[in-house]
């Protein structure tokens, strides 16, 4: 999984990246779901044993244009999941409360305990991406937040958080599909936002900021990966393989109990 790494300081240019994907790497889209259920399978164990063991924490970033596959990414990767050590984390448009503090005051009271995986669908990012964007605040107030970030990342690693960031990369074709396939369905209605509409006539510069964030916050300590997601089943297959060997690299394993139990019986 190496290729959807971004190296720090890389130069990142999207158009370099396919939004489909290496077949090779996954198979067929049969081959994919099959591969998914055994990675979800082991997922289940080992995050059984990081709530158990509650030495670790990880938090899973997920940031993508509209129609990306956020919220189908944590349907699917994450189901099956034991909901006691999971939480999953969707950041709206700040409340006036959250606007009276510091951009990343609402982000650092959600990320995970130890023994939680936590997914953050969008994230602190946002205070960059759109807010540069859509000019929400002048450049040198959101400029700033590259260096708040990168440290804020530093201190949670530190601190033992294990990090991980998918960027899910779609083409514009592709978001338009999905887009449209919303309105043709009455019960997708509701994921419809006609800010959407507006959003997507900006997709030059919502790419152009990605590009930048992913080359000036990629570490090796909280990596973003760039992964190919107009196919669902490629896109959870990926995810889920990196994920499942970040947690069996933490070298995983149920606590011992803390009474002595040899010789007890239940009667």
């Amino acid at each position: 999984m190496k290729i959807y790494r971004i190296r720090p300081g890389a130069k990142v240019r999207l158009s370099d990246y396919s939004a489909d994907g290496e077949t090779e790497l996954a198979g067929d889209k049969e081959q994919g779901i099959t591969q998914l259920e055994r990675l979800k399978g082991d997922l289940r164990q080992l995050q059984r044993m990081l709530y158990a063991e509650r030495r670790h924490r990880l938090l899973i970033v997920l940031q993508g244009m509209d129609g990306s596959g956020k919220d189908g990414t944590v349907r699917n990767v994450f189901s099956g999941i034991d909901p006691h050590g999971l939480r999953v984390i969707s950041f709206k448009s700040p409340t006036p409360e959250e606007l009276d503090h510091d951009f990343l005051w609402r982000i650092h009271k959600e990320v995970p305990a130890r023994g939680e995986l936590t997914v953050f669908n969008r994230s602190h990012y946002e205070d960059v991406i759109a807010v540069n964007v859509k000019n929400l605040a002048p450049r040198p107030v959101w400029e700033k937040r590259y260096d708040h970030i990168l440290n804020f990342e530093k201190l949670l690693t530190d601190e033992g958080t294990t990090i991980l960031k998918f960027f899910l990369h779609i083409s514009r074709e592709e978001q338009r599909r999905r887009l449209q396939a919303r309105l043709e369905n009455p019960e997708k209605h509701w994921k419809f936002n006609p800010e959407d509409l507006a959003d997507r006539r900006l997709w030059p510069q919502f790419s152009t900021a990605y590009e930048e964030v992913l080359g000036r916050t990629s570490t090796e300590a909280a990596p973003w990966y760039i992964v190919p997601a107009n196919r669902k089943w490629y896109r959870n297959a990926i995810i889920a393989s990196i994920v499942r060997d970040t947690l069996a690299r933490l070298e995983l394993k149920f606590p011992a109990p803390a009474w002595d139990l040899s010789g007890v019986t239940v009667e």
